[in-house]
């Protein structure tokens, strides 16, 4: 299992590696809440927003939030942005009106700052929210108490450099790499690109960066970037790096299109299945494990907690209000071990998965 060298990032928390988590969705599901719900706890409606249920990440982030409803018998409703800011503002809004606010909220905002429009509506209507991944800096859940209960999200820097170093890695640490990015708003997108920035600069010039464009987390984007590099830049190729599993795929496609799968090795973050699968095909050199049933379960689980009376979020340190997840590096060395052990989910430990409050590089 690989470790980030956190001097080497420059990083200065513990570590982000802490366990294995990723889509294991089959592991045990903890159903205590099922035991002590009572009836009226019930009339809360959970619901899940994010940009897309074709993205793999999204659709098991989906899952664990029906699966955690399922648990305690409660409504689920899933919101769909398909990247449009306003769309998925004006979704929340309907169902806040549709349910009386009496909703539990767990959002993976379309871009930052929509964050904060969400807060203040479900605040106001008397519900709850977590956000993961986007929202600005100041924005903080303390700050609403007891609305906005926390913020989830995983140190894109580390991860993403290490990942990359992996990828050095496989073509000898010398060479031409290209790379895809995020929405370039998106704050994973933004420490993604921080990490592989680190990893180039740590490489003493024996990497370079050939281009990199932004492919908005879109896979097709990223095949139809991909194809125009390959003839672009040839056989100076010598390694992909994808912001997310999803344009690393696309990536591979174009690669395996031009007989070159395999031969130009490509790193993608978020565990997805196609990435490990690719991963043990020799196809991939590696990707970041997430864990989206946990996110998106436990996005709902400790609010849901809050909202019942089960525990008093104000009372609560700081780091079970902004808070890193745990992830796992997989590459060629480390998959068996990942497949051996899938993630499983315990809706009654709140933050045994957590490994630190969330630190601001602005």
């Amino acid at each position: 299992m690989s470790k980030f060298d956190w001097q080497k990032s420059g990083v200065s928390r513990r570590a982000l590696l802490k366990g294995v988590a990723g889509l294991g969705a089959a592991g045990a599901l903890g159903l205590p809440f099922a035991r002590q719900a009572r009836a009226e706890e019930t009339t809360w409606t959970l619901a899940n927003s994010m940009r897309s249920l074709a993205n793999p990440y999204h659709a098991a982030f989906a899952k664990g939030g029906e699966e955690f409803a399922k648990s305690i018998g409660a409504k689920y409703e899933q919101l769909v942005t398909e990247g449009n800011s306003q769309k998925g503002m004006s979704d929340i809004r309907a169902l806040l009106q549709r349910t009386g606010g009496k909703l539990i909220l767990n959002v993976d905002p379309n871009d930052s700052p929509d964050a904060r429009v969400i807060v203040e509506v479900v605040q106001k209507a008397g519900g709850y929210v977590v956000t993961q991944w986007n929202k600005p800096d100041d924005l903080h859940p303390w700050d609403h108490n007891p609305s906005y209960v926390a913020h989830m999200s995983f140190d894109g820097v580390p991860a993403a450099k290490t990942i990359a170093e992996a990828l050095f890695k496989s073509f000898g640490g010398e060479g031409g790499i290209v790379a895809i990015g995020g929405i370039l708003s998106n704050v994973p997108a933004i420490e993604r690109k921080l990490g592989l920035d680190q990893a180039i600069e740590a490489s003493g010039g024996k990497v370079k960066l050939l281009d990199f464009q932004p492919a908005d987390w879109n896979e097709q984007k990223a095949f139809e970037i991909m194809q125009a590099w390959i003839t672009r830049f040839g056989d100076e190729i010598k390694g992909v790096f994808a912001a997310n599993d999803g344009m690393g795929v696309g990536a591979l496609e174009a690669l395996r299109q031009n007989g070159l799968a395999g031969k130009v090795q490509v790193v993608g973050l978020d565990g997805i299945e196609a990435a490990v699968a690719a991963v043990e095909a020799g196809e991939f050199a590696g990707t970041v494990a997430w864990d989206p049933m946990w996110t998106g379960g436990m996005g709902l689980a400790i609010p849901y907690a809050v909202a019942t009376g089960k525990i008093d979020i104000a009372k609560e340190p700081k780091e079970h209000r902004e808070f890193y997840g745990t992830a796992i590096i997989v590459t060629k060395d480390t998959v068996a071990g990942y497949r051996a052990n899938p993630g499983k989910v315990d809706f009654n430990d709140l933050w045994g998965k957590a490994t630190g409050q969330i630190q601001y590089r602005s």
